[in-house]
């Protein structure tokens, strides 16, 4: 081998003959613009405004950009000494991508590539299916196998790299010229359609796997902020009175539309409708995510940002438990998920998806009747752990699997299953509609088990008590071909960021708080968002801190009904700011 040359040439001369390193690329680029990009072009055949000649030959000048700017990537990324492995992956990125948009109607933006990132072994298994090891083993493994057994022609490695950047030169004036000619149909495509730029492979992996690593080393190059330094108790326990014992379940995956209370053809809800029936629970009916997946809305709705500040914030901030640990309540976090995204790392807290129970825990996860099951323990473990010493009362909450997808049948046990068939198939496709529906509602109806549950235990209490129940996102069940969630925010569907919320109090905590039911009430039909969990749970808990903001404050009007209250209103009426002034400037 000479020293400026790459690529031994064959020895054998029965061998194919070897591909030149220019053409090689050419193939790949074909395959990957082409075939990798399935779902793309029938997002794009599908579209009324690509029908018609000139449509037609504004679809020609797409593929032509989407053809040239593979050329111009793969001239730049694919050099001899790493030409086989990265193509393969490129392939195989190509091939995953294009399953998961087609079977389930996502598209690969940053939040998607944090979801995938995070991913745990139980929510690769629900994903697993015989039709994902047909398209991985077509449109990736042979391709591969392919692509990795070419032998390819030696070159002098200042005469390849003349030629491959030369290439790429000629292909990006080609994509100008052909941008410059269909602008103003293709600028007005995608200004329409915005999730066809998250379906372009491999771009849209390139794209967000960047923001993702942006985002993260930020994040780490900052130390968390703290917020709520100034956090107290508005009022504490009477002599002889016990602290309050609140419960915040986090729902998974619940959407409202299929929420009984919310007016659901089905009764999803029938013990909750019999708690809100003796006029014991608000129903809250319009209420909208942070996000429309875990990884963003979780961490959000415990934030004191809000969603605008929130979705444009890089620093670390603490969260909602954080001021309530700090303001003298205990919190506990137990986790029947993927875990809390952040949101616990400070706090006491447990995890119950692998635990070994006889009747909750089978095949290898728990259904979330378990984070009950081991509550009082916990508690327990809490008040030893504080050693005598007083607190202001506990905080619990309660992150469920809920009805995460796609197999929304291994949620419910057989008991709870009222609606039938069930769709049983993690490939949401092969079932009939009404068959996703039954096995969705079936969590939903078990979600209803889990909370009226929740209530009868509280209610045993020997102290005042409440629970309030919200979900982190919605779900879309093939309305307009999408399924699961995740859709970029701006792009989502209704059924992915509208979510049910539940609020039970009782009456010794009422009582204490000097509330009349009615007030909070009043509030159930009015729009709100996950923006006010923060600042409704510290007047809730009845924690002061200049970071509450009234406004966000679901139940301000109950508080401002007792002469303590009063007070302790008009002391935080000054807020701070959501964010540092860089990122309030930018929300």
């Amino acid at each position: 081998m000479t020293p400026n040359s790459v690529d031994l040439a064959p020895a054998d001369a029965q061998l194919p003959r070897p591909w030149n390193p220019m053409n090689l690329l050419m193939v790949l680029a074909l395959w990957l613009s082409t075939l990798g990009n399935l779902p793309l072009w029938g997002a794009m055949w599908n579209l009324t405004e690509t029908h018609g000649l000139r449509a037609l030959l504004g679809l020609m000048g797409f593929a032509l950009i989407v053809l040239s700017a593979t050329i111009v990537l793969l001239c730049l990324l694919v050099w001899p000494s790493w030409r086989k492995p990265l193509g393969v992956l490129l392939i195989l990125v190509a091939a995953g991508n294009s399953y998961f948009m087609h079977t389930y109607g996502v598209v690969i933006d940053p939040t998607m590539m944090v979801n995938t990132v995070q991913t745990d072994v139980h929510e690769v298994r629900d994903l697993l299916s015989w039709s994902m090891v047909w398209v991985l083993a077509l449109g990736a493994a042979l391709p591969g196998w392919w692509w990795w057994r070419q032998p390819v022609q030696k070159m002098p490695a200042r005469r390849l790299a003349g030629r491959q950047l030369g290439l790429a030169a000629l292909a990006f004036l080609l994509l100008w010229v052909v941008v410059w000619a269909t602008f103003q149909d293709l600028a007005s495509t995608m200004r329409n359609q915005k999730s066809l730029r998250y379906m372009l492979n491999p771009f849209n992996t390139i794209y967000a796997s960047a923001r993702l690593v942006e985002g993260q080393t930020a994040q780490a190059r900052m130390p968390l902020q703290p917020i709520g330094q100034d956090a107290v108790m508005a009022r504490s326990a009477g002599a002889g009175q016990l602290p309050p014992l609140i419960v915040l379940v986090v729902g998974e995956t619940v959407r409202a539309a299929n929420f009984g209370l919310g007016g659901y053809a089905r009764d999803t809800t029938p013990q909750l409708r019999q708690l809100q029936n003796k006029g014991e629970l608000a129903y809250f009916a319009n209420v909208s995510s942070c996000g429309t997946n875990t990884q963003v809305s979780v961490p959000c709705m415990f934030s004191h940002l809000g969603r605008e500040a929130h979705s444009k914030n890089d620093t670390p901030y603490e969260n909602l438990l954080d001021v309530l640990q700090r303001a003298g309540m205990q919190v506990l976090w137990l986790d029947n998920q993927s875990g809390c995204k952040g949101v616990c790392d400070r706090v006491p807290n447990a995890d119950t998806r692998e635990l070994k129970d006889p009747t909750l825990c089978t095949d290898g996860e728990c259904f979330d009747e378990i984070m009950l099951r081991v509550l009082p323990e916990r508690l327990a473990q809490l008040d030893n752990a504080r050693s005598g010493g007083k607190t202001s009362g506990t905080v619990v909450v309660l992150h469920q699997m809920g009805n995460h997808g796609p197999a929304y049948y291994k949620r419910t046990p057989t008991e709870m299953k009222i609606y039938q068939p069930e769709c049983t198939s993690k490939v949401l496709q092969d079932c009939p509609a009404q068959n996703i529906v039954n096995a969705y509602d079936n969590a939903v109806h078990y979600t209803d088990h889990l909370l009226a549950k929740t209530v009868t235990w509280l209610k045993t209490q020997q102290r005042p008590t409440a629970m309030l129940y919200v979900s982190d996102h919605g779900e879309s069940l093939g309305e307009k071909g999408l399924y699961l969630h995740g859709m970029p925010y701006m792009m989502a569907p209704k059924e992915q960021s509208h979510v049910p919320m539940v609020f039970w109090l009782s009456k010794p905590l009422q009582s204490r708080l000097q509330w009349d039911a009615q007030c909070w009430k009043k509030m159930a039909a009015e729009p709100i968002s996950h923006d006010h969990l923060f600042h409704s749970v510290l007047t809730l808990a009845q924690v002061k801190t200049k970071w509450q903001q009234p406004e966000l404050d679901i139940f301000a009007g109950c508080a401002a009904r007792s002469p303590q209250a009063n007070h302790f209103r008009q002391s935080t009426t000054a807020t701070v700011p959501t964010a540092t002034p860089r990122h309030t400037a930018a929300s």
